[in-house]
């Protein structure tokens, strides 16, 4: 199920996905490592028409109600997203970001996302001509990191759109397999060289690959490099749906890995239960049934992998098309009405394997345009032109942040106590050091 087309970042040389403030009370703790998150103090690009100009908007109307929320909704630390350019500018860029992230002790999110043949040529088209373009870009990115503490969300989509899903290769889309695997494989050993970076690999979500497929591609990847994998950038699954797909993945991957009663599990992620088997993936309760699986099969190992959720824009679950709508694509991914941001960016989960919830696409952002069941070029749900992708949406923005779950008024109060009117686009990120 190729739902999760969803990094539609603008073109730009260098899209900067950040906040303005510090989480609110978010709690400290020696074991994982977590450090007080705080705010940069060089501001930097904020998205053209992006927060900044909607809350001077609102509060030109008289509106400081919604331009209060806009402004709490900017203060939840997210990543940073590198998109491209030249390697010796991304270089003087990452290291930009490092050395404000060490001046207060914060810990950035970095989104590699330069792949060669990235998003199957679609929405979010680009990135590096070839493998050894992608490769020197890689290098510059480590080379910017140096021995900061970093974490990188290592090409979202990578293994979810595989060249071979994608069509290729063919005279216009050159990528293969094989030439993706050996680009993520030598990413992942660039950074994981690093003496404190913790690298994720793409993990997809929970209503598209199954645990098996997902789980033989991180391992085609060498997950067991990586600190784990990452779920659901940019989409919308609910988090109970996610940390049990995710659970379900890491254990696929010990299961396939176990060599004891006569190596009967080597190397067969396709047996493992998932979302579609013996579940039902429409109906949660049914989970239980793989759940169950696990239990029986699993032998004497223990799961390992670890992995983050993308929570930005989760709160109310994924959007349901109309049941009477026309024939077609509802395109459910693209930029749905109704939904609001989760849980905010933290590493506080009292889940073991999970290590994260982060705001990873930046809520506020167009998907792009959403035609769905029509030829355009208008969105028959919203009946408006949607914003080009990686945009700012100022209506899904406001959206995202009235019906935020938790929802975001307990920042309200801080951010007016610190007496900030205006938002900075340069910030840090409250997240574990990742050293297990």
């Amino acid at each position: 199920m190729t739902t999760n087309r969803l990094r539609q970042v603008a073109s730009f040389l260098l899209l900067v996905v950040a906040l303005a403030v510090a989480v609110p009370g978010a709690s400290s703790t020696a074991a994982s490592g977590i450090s007080p998150s705080a705010q940069f103090t060089q501001a930097q690009m904020l998205l053209e028409g992006g927060p900044s100009t909607q809350i001077a908007a609102l509060e030109a109307q008289g509106n400081f109600h919604d331009a209060a929320l806009i402004r709490a909704l900017a203060a939840v630390p997210r990543g940073f997203w590198l998109v491209g350019g030249q390697p010796e500018d991304v270089e003087a860029y990452v290291a930009e970001i490092m050395a404000q992230a060490s001046a207060t002790s914060s810990v950035p999110i970095l989104v590699a996302y330069n792949i060669p043949g990235r998003d199957c040529a679609q929405y979010s088209a680009g990135g590096a001509t070839n493998s050894l373009a992608y490769a020197a870009w890689v290098d510059a990115v480590a080379r910017g990191i140096g021995n900061g503490q970093v974490v990188v969300i290592l090409e979202p989509d990578s293994l979810g759109l595989l060249p071979s899903g994608c069509g290729g290769p063919n005279v216009n889309y050159p990528f293969t397999d094989a030439d993706r695997y050996a680009e993520l494989i030598d990413a992942l050993d660039t950074f994981t060289a690093l003496p404190a970076a913790s690298v994720y690999l793409d993990g997809t979500q929970s209503a598209w690959l199954s645990v098996g497929d997902v789980a033989l591609r991180l391992a085609t990847a060498h997950v067991e490099r990586a600190q784990g994998f990452f779920l659901n950038v940019s989409n919308f699954q609910s988090n109970q749906n996610l940390i049990t797909y995710g659970t379900w993945i890491s254990k696929c991957l010990a299961f396939a890995k176990n060599p004891a009663d006569g190596g009967w599990r080597l190397g067969h992620y396709e047996l493992c239960a998932s979302q579609y088997w013996p579940a039902n993936a429409n109906d949660f309760s049914s989970w239980a049934l793989s759940d169950a699986w696990y239990d029986t099969n699993l032998g004497a190992v223990t799961a390992t992998a670890h992995f983050v959720i993308d929570s930005g824009r989760n709160g109310r679950g994924p959007w349901t098309a109309p049941a009477n709508h026309p024939a077609g694509d509802p395109q459910e991914w693209c930029n749905p009405p109704g939904r609001g941001t989760g849980i905010a960016t933290t590493a506080v989960t009292d889940v073991p394997l999970l290590d994260a919830y982060l705001w990873i696409k930046p809520p506020g952002e167009s998907d792009g345009g959403c035609f769905r069941w029509t030829g355009g070029p208008h969105d028959p749900v919203r009946n408006m032109a949607d914003p080009a992708a990686g945009s700012w949406f100022d209506t899904m923005a406001l959206e995202l942040a009235t019906n935020a779950q938790p929802n975001l008024e307990p920042l309200l109060s801080s951010i007016a106590s610190a007496g900030g009117s205006t938002i900075p686009s340069f910030v840090g990120s409250t997240i574990p050091s990742f050293t297990g």
